[in-house]
C-alpha cells in the first residue's frame, strides 16, 4: 500500500533526508509507532561524530577499568610469566578486534541500535528475546559499578577531609550513610551526563579517555622506578607445555567473553561512525594497540609489587591507596572514579536505554528509558548482588552465557545469510508483508538454533565438571548457534539491500 504523506516523510527521516527526491514516491508498509520513535531511527549520514579518536577513546575507557586490571594480575596469579601474559591478551585481543568489527561494520551501515538490528534475525517481536537479555544483565552491572564507583569515591572523600570516614560505619539497607552519599552522587552524575544524550557519552569518553592513560601509565613507571627495574618475571616457576597453553587460550577466551556484552550492541555506537574505515582504525589503536599496552602496564603492577613484599595485588586501587603524597593519591583515584562512570555509562547504560526504548516507542524515548532503568538498578540493591557469590555466578553468568549464541545468529544472518542486504524500513513495521515479520514477528529458526547453543553454554560455564572448557563458553555457543542457523536458514532467498545511509539513493525509485 502506498504511504500517507506523514509516514512517507517518515520513511525518508530513517536516512537523513527530510523530502524525497523528486519522482521518488516509496512504495512500503506504514511505519509502527509500536517499533519506531525518532531515537530508533537511523542516524542522519549527515553529521555522524563518532570518529577514529571516540572509538579510540571508547575503547581506552573500556580497556583500563578496574575490573580488567584484577583480570590480568590474575593471569599472573595463576602462574603465567610475563611473555605468556602478553600472548594471552595478545590472542584475546586479535578476537576482540575482529568480532567488534563485524558488529560495528553492520551498525554503521544501517545506522539502527542493537534492538532494531535484532529485528533481522528473530523478527520485528521476537528481537525482544536477545535485547531484554542484554539489558537485564546490563541494569544488574549498572548498579554494581555504580557501587563500585562509589567505594571509589568514599577512600577519595576521606583522603581529603578524615573526620568524614565516621559516616562509614552504620548499614542503612546494607550501606553506610557515606555510602549512600557517595553512591546517589555517582548515580545523579551518570544520569546528568546521559540527559544530554549520545553526543554528551561521546564528548565524556573522549575527556576521559587520555587521563586514565596517563594515569596507569605514570603508576606504571612509578613503580617500575621502585623496583629499579627489576619486577618479577612470574610467581615462581612459570607454567609449561599442555597446562600453560590452557591457561593461555583460555585467558584469551575469557577476554573475548567479556567483551561479549559491548559486541553484541556495539551498533548502538558505531550507527553515528561515518565510515568503516573510521571504524577499523578506531579498533586497531583501541582494541589490540590499547590491549597490549595494558597488558604490559598490568604485568608491571603486578611483578613489581610482587618484587616489593612477595604479595599480587587485585587491582591499580591497592596500589593507589599506599601512595604517600595525598595530592598524587586524590589524582589517582579522581582518574580511576572518571574511568569507572565511562565504563559504566558505555557498557551499562546505552543498551538498556535502547532496549526499553524499543518496548515502548510511543512512551518511551532515550532520556526516560535510561531513567527507568537507572532506576530499577538502584532498586535491586545491587551491592547485595555484589557481595553474593552465588547470584553473580548462577543469575548474571547464566545470563551472559547466552550472549554468545546471540552474537552468532545475528553474524550469520548478516553476513552469510543476508550478504550484508537489509532492508532498513520493513524494521519498523508490522505489516505481514514486511521482510521480517516471518512468523506472527517470530523468525522460529533464530529460536531454534539459539535453545541447543544456549544449553550447551549455559552447561559450559555453570557445571563444575566442565570447568576446564568453561572460558570457551561463550565462543563455543557461538559457533553452534551460528552454525544450526546457518544449515535450518533459506540462503537461496534474495534479500534486498535498503540500508539506513543509502536509503535515499537505493530504495526511494522503485
Amino acid at each position: 500500500m502506498k504511504l500517507e504523506a506523514g509516514n512517507q516523510a517518515g520513511v525518508l527521516a530513517l536516512s537523513g533526508h527530510d523530502t524525497p527526491p523528486a519522482d521518488a514516491v516509496p512504495d512500503y508498509p506504514a511505519l509502527s509507532p509500536r517499533l519506531h520513535n525518532a531515537d530508533l531511527a537511523p542516524t542522519k549520514v549527515e553529521g555522524r561524530r563518532w570518529g577514529g579518536y571516540s572509538i579510540f577513546a571508547l575503547w581506552t575507557n573500556d580497556v583500563n577499568n578496574i575490573a580488567n586490571y584484577s583480570f590480568a594480575i590474575g593471569l599472573f596469579s595463576l602462574g603465567l610469566s610475563g611473555w605468556q601474559m602478553l600472548a594471552s591478551l595478545a590472542i584475546g585481543a586479535t578476537l576482540v578486534y575482529f568480532f567488534m568489527n563485524l558488529s560495528g561494520y553492520m551498525g554503521q551501515k544501517t545506522g539502527v541500535p542493537f534492538p532494531v538490528i535484532s529485528r533481522m534475525s528473530f523478527g520485528i517481536y521476537g528481537a525482544q528475546l536477545p535485547a531484554l537479555i542484554r539489558a537485564t544483565i546490563a541494569i544488574a552491572w549498572f548498579g554494581i559499578q555504580t557501587y563500585l564507583a562509589s567505594v571509589v569515591l568514599i577512600v577519595l572523600v576521606t583522603a581529603i577531609w578524615p573526620s568524614l570516614s565516621s559516616l562509614d560505619h552504620n548499614s542503612i539497607l546494607g550501606l553506610s550513610t557515606l555510602g549512600w552519599i557517595s553512591f546517589i552522587a555517582i548515580w545523579l552524575l551518570q544520569l546528568a551526563i546521559l540527559s544530554y544524550g549520545m553526543e554528551a557519552v561521546r564528548q565524556y569518553e573522549a575527556f576521559a579517555g587520555p587521563i586514565i592513560l596517563v594515569t596507569v601509565s605514570a603508576l606504571a613507571l612509578w613503580m617500575y622506578s621502585r623496583v629499579d627495574g627489576h619486577i618479577a618475571l612470574s610467581m615462581g616457576k612459570p607454567l609449561s607445555g599442555m597446562k600453560m597453553w590452557i591457561q593461555v587460550l583460555g585467558g584469551s577466551a575469557l577476554w573475548l567473553a567479556i567483551y561479549g556484552t559491548l559486541a553484541l550492541n556495539f551498533s548502538d555506537f558505531t550507527r553515528s561512525s561515518p565510515s568503516r574505515k573510521t571504524i577499523r582504525t578506531g579498533n586497531f589503536w583501541g582494541l589490540p594497540v590499547n590491549i597490549m599496552l595494558f597488558a604490559v602496564i598490568s604485568f608491571v603492577l603486578a611483578g613489581a609489587q610482587f618484587r616489593l613484599n612477595g604479595h599480587v595485588i587485585h587491582s591499580p586501587t591497592d596500589i593507589i591507596a599506599t601512595i604517600p603524597d595525598k595530592t598524587f593519591l586524590v589524582l589517582g583515584c579522581l582518574a580511576f572514579l572518571m574511568v569507572t562512570v565511562a565504563v559504566n555509562i558505555m557498557a551499562n547504560f546505552v543498551a538498556p536505554a535502547f532496549v526499553l526504548a524499543s518496548l515502548a516507542p510511543r512512551r518511551l524515548d532515550f532520556r526516560r528509558a535510561g531513567l527507568i532503568s537507572a532506576t530499577v538498578a538502584v532498586l535491586i540493591l545491587p551491592w547485595n548482588l555484589y557481595n553474593s557469590p552465588t547470584v553473580i555466578f548462577y543469575f548474571l553468568s547464566g545470563l551472559g552465557a547466552l550472549l554468545g549464541p546471540l552474537y552468532g545468529i545475528i553474524m550469520v544472518d548478516y553476513w552469510l545469510v543476508r550478504k550484508t542486504r537489509v532492508h532498513v524500513p520493513d524494521l519498523y513495521t508490522e505489516s505481514p508483508s514486511g521482510t521480517y515479520f516471518y512468523t506472527r514477528g517470530v523468525n522460529y529458526k533464530a529460536v531454534a538454533a539459539l535453545l541447543p547453543a544456549a544449553l550447551t553454554s549455559v552447561t559450559l560455564a555453570l557445571v563444575p565438571a566442565f570447568s576446564e572448557l568453561t572460558p570457551f563458553s561463550w565462543l563455543l555457543g557461538a559457533a553452534i548457534a551460528g552454525g544450526v542457523y546457518w544449515l535450518i536458514s533459506d540462503r537461496k532467498q534474495r534479500y534486498e539491500d535498503c540500508s539506513g545511509e543509502h536509503f535515499a539513493v537505493e530504495c526511494a525509485h522503485h
